[in-house]
Order: C-alpha cells, then structure tokens, then sequence
C-alpha cells in the first residue's frame, strides 16, 4: 500500500446528556443493571447525522489546518441518513465548502472500517486527500420503551483525514472485511421502524466475528497481538469488548474505551475513539492502530494502520 498520513482527526457529540438515573425514571432498569451489563453511565442524544458529521468534520479540518478545498473524496459512514435518497454526503460536501465526490457506506456499525478501507483504495489510485467520517443518530430508530436497546444507543460522529505520502512508512498495514448475510435478522431496523435486536446471538456473534477478523488482520501483516500499540474497537458494550480482549490477550492499556459517557453511536464510535485517543496523548509517530467493527448485516472488519502525523 502507498504510504499516508492522518493529518486531522474531531469528534462530535450532542449536547443533551441521558443518564442511566434518567432512564429509570421510564424502564424497568436501574443504573447498577445498565452499567453492570454494558459498561454505558450516559450517552447523548439529538442533532441530526448530517449536523454531527459537520461538527466533527469541521474539527478535523481545522485541526490539521488543512484548507476544505484540497479535500479530493469525502466518504460518509452512517445507517441513519438525513433521507433516503440523495445520500447525507453531499448535503455535509456541501456544508464544509468541498469541492469534490462524496458517498455514503451503510455497514452499520462496523462503517467505519469499511469507509477506512475505501479511503485508502481511493489514495492508491492518486487521490492526495479523504476526509472520512462515521456518524450516526441511532436515537431516532431506537424504541424509548425497549430495555434492550434503550440504554445502548446514541448519537455522534468523528472523522479523519488521511493525506498520501508515498515516501511515508505510515498507513493501511491490514484490511479484513466480513459478512454473514443470513444472519441479518438478528438485528435490523425496517424503513420507518425501530431497532430490533437479538441480545444474545448478536453477543455470540460479534465474539466470534470480531477475533476471527482481527486474527486474520494480524496474520496478513505477519504481527502480533502485542505488537498493536492501541486497538480501538467499535464501542458497543464493554462485554463484548472485554471478551475480544480475553480471547485475544490483549492488555486492557492498549483497548480504547469512551463507551461509558457516550452509548453506542454505531459509525461514529471508532473515529470517536481515535480522537479521544489522539487529543489525550496516546499515539505516538510509527504506532500500530488496529480499528475493528461489528455491526448488523452481520458484518465486521479489521483495519490495521500505523500512525503517522
């Protein structure tokens, strides 16, 4: 792969806070159970994708000071589009004075890895810059009155710009992508309805996707667990993530975790993540990065990148 650099990196968040103590007041739960079984203390809730993806986007842009018009591909990652159809991409190519093509990835919440993925394809073909972006407002699909969905999902966004530098070592390392299509009913949202989801088979499931796939991701860049600086999962469910560290034997100071204060925001969690990670001093120039998302269809995917500023 041609060598790169992420130049810029933002998040974004609603402002409105929804405590678990909130959620008390109309589910049968309790703050004990909620943070027990998924790690989530608040998350937050409103904007539209669309909003979110500016905000985090505009971060990115400024944080590397890099001028809007030299962006050459804007990729959007998200399940929950402003409409159906045109895609939310133009209308945010639109908002942030770009001058280039723009599309939208739906692989829920394992978009991320896959829009990462197209980013680095459209820089081998010459392209110089992509910004990419994963946002998602999953409380506008989620059903206030369901337990099992209620006190998971959110809303956020974060992006990255990634900049080619032939002569850099940085950049995609590993790329591993799945789906298991006949496992779709397992969690699913139809055209104007809420989620519905399968707890424990999507648990089973994602377990099982996710090692496999970051195990694959390992051996194509013949690597170790151990030689990872900093894996930052798709935050869903501390569960689910504290299993893939055990199976893996990962450190728990190399796992990325913001789960906690931001609920699952499916798309926009890794990118999220990295940010988070990224602003807080943890990433050093020649890291080993390993993104890894899981998400309805069922799909998943690995990327592999080293970092280089």
């Amino acid at each position: 792969m041609i060598g790169s650099a992420i130049i810029g990196w933002g998040g974004a968040l609603p402002d409105r806070v929804v405590t678990n103590h909130d959620l008390e007041q109309t589910l049968d739960t309790s703050d004990q159970w909620i943070t027990e079984r998924t790690g989530i203390r608040e998350r937050r809730i409103g904007g539209s994708t669309t909003s979110l993806a500016h905000e985090a986007a505009s971060r990115a842009l400024e944080a590397g000071a890099i001028d809007p018009e030299s962006i050459d591909l804007l990729v959007l990652a998200t399940c929950t589009p402003d409409q159906i159809m045109p895609a939310s991409a133009p209308t945010l190519q639109d908002r942030l004075g770009l001058r280039c093509g723009a599309f939208d990835v739906n692989a829920a919440c394992s978009g991320f890895v896959y829009a990462l993925g197209s980013a680095y394809g459209f820089l081998e073909t010459g392209m110089d810059r992509v910004l990419v972006v994963g946002s998602d407002t999953m409380s506008a699909i989620t059903d206030w009155d369901d337990r099992g969905t209620a006190v998971l999902f959110a809303d956020g966004a974060g992006a990255l710009v990634l900049e080619r530098r032939p002569d850099s070592d940085g950049g995609l390392q590993a790329l591993d992508l799945g789906t298991e299509g006949a496992s779709r009913d397992i969690l699913y949202t139809d055209h104007g309805g809420k989620i519905v989801m399968k707890g424990h088979e999507v648990f089973k499931q994602a377990v099982r996707a996710v090692v496999g796939s970051v195990e694959a991701a390992l051996a194509q860049a013949s690597l170790q667990a151990g030689d990872i600086a900093l894996v930052i999962p798709h935050q869903a469910n501390d569960r689910i993530v504290d299993a893939v560290a055990a199976r893996m034997g990962l450190d728990h100071l190399q796992v990325v975790t913001i789960l906690d204060r931001t609920g699952n925001t499916s798309a926009g969690s890794i990118p999220m993540a990295f940010a988070h990670a990224a602003d807080s001093g943890r990433l050093s120039p020649g890291d080993l990065v390993l993104f890894a998302g899981f998400g309805a269809g069922m799909s998943w995917g690995t990327a592999i990148v080293r970092y280089q500023p």
